[in-house]
């Protein structure tokens, strides 16, 4: 049986063929420690795969419908979104103000929160969690007013 280690002071690490003992001396198998490490390596797999099939689905599902519109015979600039001289839906601007008055929600429902935790006998995380979702929508509905009317 092949022993090989490292002690230094309370840090004890030995690999044997049998069993792999850890910090402080805690053993685990070393089919635990493998599992352990597929487990890992499976979800980060599927992780990935799952992205990449959304994706891929995106892109011919957006080619399918071009094509059909191109043989109705229907006007190929529908598709220039984004291009100098077409007007671009998506405002860096906008969506700047967006999420700095929902950041700015967030900060006074987290001081609402603490205000009412200390004020009421509710619970801590009911306190917190329903004041950062009230004032976080509020700034979504006061930004979608905004914007309405700068239209």
């Amino acid at each position: 049986m092949l022993v090989t280690g490292l002690d230094k002071k309370n840090l004890r690490y030995f690999v044997t063929a049998d069993n792999f003992l850890c910090l402080k001396g805690k053993r685990s198998s070393l089919k635990t420690l493998i599992i352990e490490i597929m487990e890992a390596a499976i979800t980060f797999i599927a992780l990935f795969a799952a992205v990449f099939a959304i994706y891929y689905v995106h892109i011919t599902t957006r080619n399918k419908e071009r094509m059909a519109l191109i043989e109705k015979g229907a006007d190929a600039s529908l598709f220039n979104t984004g291009k100098e001289g077409s007007k671009s839906t998506f405002s860096f601007a906008k969506f700047t103000l967006k999420v700095g008055m929902l950041f700015m929600g967030i900060a006074v429902g987290i001081l609402a929160g603490a205000l009412m935790e200390s004020l009421t006998v509710m619970q801590e995380e009911v306190c917190y969690l329903s004041m950062i979702f009230f004032f976080g929508g509020l700034s979504l509905v006061l930004f979608y007013i905004i914007d309405r009317k700068t239209k």
